[in-house]
């Protein structure tokens, strides 16, 4: 038997996965977006940009904006309970409510 890959998107089928009507590449307006440090952010993996997105297990969390680095941000994300320091780009950050 061969080895199973285990890269960054495996075990990801359904949470990457799109509606019909969201199919291919997001409107590019979701990449200028601009947060203010002290923003609280989202995270939403966008599937179909694979540059400068978190670690799956991030998907769906709210965050602070800590930063920039670039274009993309600095986040801060409590994962159980630690802080845990993500660098992603505004592609797959939506403002939190």
């Amino acid at each position: 038997m061969v080895k199973a890959s285990k890269g960054s998107r495996c075990k990801s089928r359904n949470i990457l996965k799109k509606s019909p009507r969201e199919r291919g590449l997001s409107p590019i307006t979701r990449e200028f977006q601009k947060f203010q440090e002290g923003d609280k952010v989202s995270i939403q993996i966008d599937s179909s940009v694979h540059r400068g997105a978190p670690d799956i297990r991030f998907h769906g969390k709210t965050g602070t904006v800590v930063g920039s680095r670039g274009r993309a941000y600095i986040l801060q994300v409590k994962d159980g309970d630690k802080y845990k320091t993500i660098i992603a780009r505004p592609e797959h950050l939506r403002k939190a409510a």
